[in-house]
């Protein structure tokens, strides 16, 4: 029996810059092309709604990409190491190629399967495939993790970025005998009732899309990136989280990209090289401080008098807040799957400040929503906005959602595409509806209580509330 390689495919769905992909095809030997479905290894944290709606589609277009190198795409469902012990069984397996994962059940999964590949005397190889440098690579001067991202940016811009490999037609062989497959449609990915008809509008999940999405940006938004991107009802931004979480596209060819059009120096092109290198500084924390995706990393916020409250956290969910700006960023969020930036900061402030409720439920409805549900990502972003992470903000830093509305959406478009119910008011009262005089709503067909809510809590009163909190945890831990 001819020995073969696999190559297993998790979150690197693409063949461009694919370490694992690339050392496969050194190694000579036929290439098994592998995915293996098995979301219960990766609880609590199993992709959500809108992250099996991009998985589905990504896969698809995967496996175009794989046939056009001469590889079909094996896919099988069930504990990913009695998959692997199946297929190198059955196809006499000596090589298995991977690219690395970061998150805490994961590694711990996959620090399992290598141990037993390798007992079973298979050489296993691992690769760094979705990040410019892995988070045991960076450390301050006392050779500890950062915790604040500035000097951690500044310590990354300074070290080379690696050049993108590349696999060409030809170097892959594929198996004589076709192991057996099961059908995309058989993992159930796709939600039976079809609440992602905006999705398909707005995105093209493939590495083509990808490409599509950086080519745009780079081309005409990224030297004007820094003064573009805080505007939500403008496109300033890249859009690529998406395809960066999936790996349909590495963080190497943005970087590169970017370099390429000579923006990489540019107040734009560095604004926009520092966010990835805020992805990068996510990895990081979650790398060295794996309880927080679920506890504080600040222990301070361990207990801290938070308010649950199903209503107030419905009407969050729902866009029903009463406060334009954090509706329409809400409504943006469950129409197309994801969130302008900025909205993103000021909605989540809303249900932490505002509202008081606990950010790691944010958390969890981010991360059943979101295309670009990343689990680093989401955690740095919510203890972020809590004042309860690294380099965070200020607890009693609170977003005032008039004021930055006003800001922002100076002439409320983005409210009026996804509020549309509030689209008559002029702009003076877009972000404060409950502001405006009787005659002015009846103009503009809004009763308000009826055609939209008012606000579920006072600005002033929901701003005191949080600040008494903060003051009494901090009472709680003298």
């Amino acid at each position: 029996m001819t020995a073969h390689a696999i190559v297993w495919f998790r979150r690197d769905l693409r063949v461009s810059d694919n370490p694992a992909l690339a050392a496969a095809a050194e190694c000579g030997l036929p290439v098994i092309a592998l995915f293996t479905h098995a979301p219960h290894e990766e609880k609590p944290w199993a992709p959500g709604g809108a992250s099996r709606w991009w998985l589905h589609h990504a896969l698809s277009e995967l496996e175009g990409c794989l046939r056009d190198l001469g590889l079909p795409l094996v896919i099988r469902t069930g504990a990913s190491l009695e998959t692997l012990q199946t297929l190198t069984a059955e196809h006499e397996v000596t090589h298995v190629f991977w690219n690395r994962r970061y998150e805490p059940a994961v590694i711990e999964r996959d620090s399992h399967i290598k141990t037993m590949l390798r007992e079973q005397g298979v050489n296993v190889r691992t690769f760094n495939g979705s990040l410019l440098y892995e988070p045991h690579e960076l450390s301050n001067k006392t050779g500890q993790p950062f915790r604040v991202f500035t000097p951690f940016w500044k310590h990354l811009y300074s070290q080379p970025v690696r050049a993108p490999v590349q696999v060409s037609t030809g170097q892959l062989r594929a198996p004589s005998s076709q192991p057996r497959s099961e059908t995309l449609d058989s993992l159930g990915l796709l939600p039976s009732i079809r609440w992602d008809s905006g999705f398909n509008d707005h995105w093209n999940p493939s590495p083509a899309g990808a490409r599509e999405a950086l080519n745009r940006f780079v081309d005409h938004r990224v030297t004007v990136y820094g003064k573009k991107r805080d505007f939500p009802g403008i496109s300033g931004t890249s859009q690529l989280s998406p395809y960066l979480h999936f790996g349909q596209i590495s963080p190497r060819e943005i970087w590169r990209a970017v370099e390429l059009a000579g923006a990489a120096e540019s107040g734009g092109g560095f604004k926009f090289l520092s966010e990835i290198a805020w992805r990068e500084f996510a990895y990081h924390l979650l790398y060295h401080f794996p309880h927080t995706t679920d506890t504080a990393l600040n222990e301070t916020f361990s207990e801290f008098p938070w308010e649950p409250n199903a209503h107030h956290l419905a009407a969050w969910q729902q866009g029903s807040t009463g406060y334009p700006i954090v509706d329409a960023g809400m409504r943006q969020l469950w129409s197309t799957g994801w969130m302008h930036n900025r909205v993103r900061m000021i909605a989540a402030s809303f249900l932490v400040k505002h509202l008081l409720q606990p950010w790691q439920e944010g958390a969890r409805w981010f991360w059943d929503t979101l295309v670009d549900a990343d689990l680093a990502s989401n955690t740095m972003g919510w203890q972020w906005t809590a004042g309860c992470g690294a380099d965070a903000a200020p607890y009693f830093r609170i977003f005032n959602p008039m004021l930055q509305g006003a800001k922002f959406d100076t002439d409320g478009a983005y409210v009026r595409a996804y509020v549309p119910e509030l689209a008559g008011l002029p702009n003076a009262y877009i972000h404060q509806p409950w502001e405006a005089p009787e005659s002015v709503l009846k103009s503009a067909g809004v009763s308000l209580g009826r055609d939209y809510p008012r606000p579920i809590i006072d600005h002033r009163a929901g701003r005191e509330r949080a600040l008494a909190a903060l003051a009494a945890n901090k009472a709680a831990r003298a």
